[in-house]
């Protein structure tokens, strides 16, 4: 209550997000507060004015939030990747008006986002929204999950008239960043924001550190750019922009690969440091030269572009593992 009464006073928000059942990746964390939540909100609605919405996972989660008098219901990305689970939720809210938002399952799989809205959208659900939290890095990331923006704007292209909405927590899982990727968002005229606030972050049950402040929020709010998408931006985002974000989302992702790769070569070259091994490996090179323009070549990528570019990633390779072998005039090296 604490934080929706702060909440309502900020004229921007207009629902109230509580997760009442919270799927977690790993038993005995806390799970959420059940059933007995639902009065909360209960309560939230009649004290603030606020609509009310929460995670449904089970069809016995649909029913309960339908008997409190939920307003709207969203989708998690674990249900999002599950076209079963996905049916037998939009089997339970088709004789329901409720508004339904899903979220982007947690592989960047645009036909399965596509998919779990059409299973609702079939059973007669036609308030649907979207949810963009991003992706699940299997790498490690400066970001909790990885945008991939160039997929929420192929959601946008393909169903113009559906809304989206950011999910910044989710893929900032820092506090610090959430402003950042808001406005990132808003950029490319996604239509809202889903953000995580509590009254005091740091002894929140759930995802602490993504958390920010209902004071912090308000400031977030003043200070993020809400652009006009009608008139000469009516199709939201022109092909020029879609393409760039999309080129933007790509290259972050290269970097950080990169910076991933370095790891391991930097692992390499401290194995053969400790253990006196040689350094110049002319095969090595060689089969990476041969396999990785081929893959290229098949990709549609010119040999001459392959080779360029791995001879820089392989010069810096070459410059790291000299630092770590303590001899900076080593003529040749390789990981």
């Amino acid at each position: 209550m604490d934080a929706a009464l702060q909440l309502a006073g900020i004229e921007r928000v207009k629902v109230f997000r509580a997760g009442i059942w919270k799927p977690r990746t790993r038993p005995g964390s806390f799970e959420g507060a059940g059933e007995k939540g639902l009065r909360w909100l209960q309560r939230v609605q009649r004290e603030t004015g606020l609509l009310v919405t929460t995670e449904v996972a089970t069809p016995a989660h649909v029913q309960m939030a339908l008997d409190y008098g939920i307003d709207i219901v969203w989708i998690g990305a674990r249900t999002t990747a599950s076209p079963f689970t996905t049916e037998q939720l939009a089997v339970a809210l088709s004789h329901s008006n409720i508004p339904v938002l899903v979220k982007n399952p947690i592989t960047p799989d645009l036909e399965l986002w596509i998919g779990a809205l059409e299973r609702f959208n079939r059973m007669g659900i036609t308030k649907l929204a979207a949810v963009h939290r991003g992706f699940y890095p299997y790498e490690h990331s400066r970001l909790r999950n990885i945008p991939k923006w160039e997929l929420a704007i192929d959601l946008k292209s393909r169903f113009p008239d559906l809304p989206i909405l950011c999910d910044p927590s989710h893929i900032a899982g820092r506090a610090d960043m959430v402003a950042q990727v808001a406005q990132h968002g808003l950029n490319l005229s996604l239509d809202g924001l889903m953000v995580e606030v509590h009254p005091n972050p740091s002894a929140a049950l759930s995802d602490a550190r993504q958390q920010v402040s209902p004071h912090v929020f308000s400031q977030l709010l003043q200070k993020l750019i809400f652009r006009d998408s009608s008139s000469a931006c009516s199709e939201y985002v022109d092909f020029i922009e879609q393409t760039r974000n999309k080129i933007d989302s790509i290259d972050q992702q290269i970097i950080e690969l990169l910076a991933n790769r370095m790891k391991l070569v930097e692992q390499i070259g401290e194995y053969k440091r400790d253990n006196n091994v040689t350094v110049f490996q002319l095969r090595r090179w060689e089969r990476i030269l041969e396999s990785r323009v081929e893959y290229g070549e098949r990709l549609g990528l010119s040999e001459e572009y392959i080779k360029n570019l791995l001879r820089m990633v392989h010069k810096e390779s070459i410059r790291r593992q000299a630092e770590i072998l303590g001899s900076k005039s080593q003529p040749n090296s390789n990981e």
